[in-house]
C-alpha cells in the first residue's frame, strides 16, 4: 500500500514537471521564433537587445484563473455516461502549471529584469511630463485672463505668474537638452540639464519643506506655552498639510 502511494506520488510530480516544463519551453520557443520571423534582418546590435526582451515575455507567460476555469469546466461525465477519465488529473497539473508560472515565476520576474537590466523606455514619463507642461501653459494662459478680471489682486497675480513661469522654464530646459545631440548625461542616462532642472526643484522642496516646518514648530510651541489651543493648532496644522500637498503636486 505505501509503495502504491509512493509511487503514485512520483508520478503526479514527475507528470507535473513534465507539462509545467513544456509549458515553459513551449513559450520561450514560440517568443524566439515569432520574434525572428518577424524581424529576420534585424542589425547585430538590436538582436542583442531583442533577445532579452524576448526572455522577459517568456518568462512573462504566467497562467492563471482562465485556465483552471478552462479545467473545471470539463465535464464530469463523456456523452455515453462514463465518467470523464483523467479529469481529476487534469485539474491537478493545471493547479500545478498555475503555482510554477504564476507563483514562481511571477516571484522571480523583478529578479529577471535586474539580472537581464531591461528598463522600460520612459514612454510613460514623456507622456507625464507632456501632460505637466500643457497644465502649466494652460495655467498661464488663465492667468493672464484673471490679470483682467481681477485688477485689484496684482499681487497675487503677479506671484502666481512668476510661480507658473519658473515652473514652464524647467520644461525648457528639457525640452532644449533633449534637442541637443551633444548634451552629456549622467549614469542614468539623463542629460546635465535635465539632471540640473531636476536638481533645482527637489531643491526648491527642500526649502518650502524647512519653510513649512518653521511654521509647525512655532505653533507647536504656542501651543506648548497655552498661548493657543488644540483646535487652533490642528486647524492651522491643517491648512500646513495641504500646503506641503499642494508643494508635491
Amino acid at each position: 500500500m505505501e509503495q502504491s502511494l509512493a509511487a503514485t506520488l512520483w508520478r503526479l510530480a514527475g507528470l507535473a514537471a513534465l507539462v509545467c516544463g513544456t509549458v515553459v519551453v513551449v513559450r520561450f520557443v514560440w517568443m524566439f521564433v515569432t520574434d525572428w520571423l518577424a524581424h529576420p534582418r534585424r542589425a547585430r546590435a538590436d538582436t542583442r537587445t531583442a533577445w532579452r526582451e524576448d526572455v522577459v515575455l517568456s518568462w512573462a507567460g504566467m497562467r492563471g484563473v482562465v485556465s483552471l476555469a478552462a479545467a473545471l469546466a470539463l465535464p464530469l461525465t463523456t456523452a455515453s455516461g462514463a465518467l470523464f477519465q483523467e479529469r481529476d488529473l487534469l485539474i491537478f497539473l493545471t493547479i500545478c502549471v498555475i503555482l510554477v508560472t504564476l507563483v514562481g515565476q511571477g516571484l522571480t520576474f523583478p529578479w529577471v529584469l535586474r539580472v537581464l537590466r531591461v528598463h522600460g523606455d520612459g514612454a510613460e514619463e514623456q507622456e507625464e511630463a507632456s501632460a505637466r507642461e500643457v497644465a502649466t501653459q494652460a495655467a498661464r494662459d488663465r492667468i493672464e485672463a484673471l490679470s483682467t478680471d481681477w485688477p485689484d489682486h496684482l499681487p497675487l497675480i503677479d506671484t502666481l505668474r512668476a510661480q507658473y513661469a519658473h515652473r514652464a522654464s524647467h520644461f525648457d530646459d528639457r525640452g532644449s537638452a533633449a534637442d541637443s545631440p551633444q548634451s552629456p548625461t549622467d549614469s542614468r542616462g539623463r542629460s546635465a540639464a535635465a539632471s540640473a532642472a531636476e536638481q533645482e526643484l527637489i531643491e526648491h522642496r527642500a526649502i518650502r519643506h524647512a519653510v513649512i516646518e518653521a511654521e509647525r514648530d512655532a505653533l507647536i510651541d504656542l501651543r506648548d506655552r497655552d498661548e493657543i489651543s488644540d483646535d487652533v493648532l490642528r486647524r492651522i496644522e491643517r491648512d500646513l498639510d495641504l500646503e506641503e500637498l499642494r508643494m508635491e503636486a
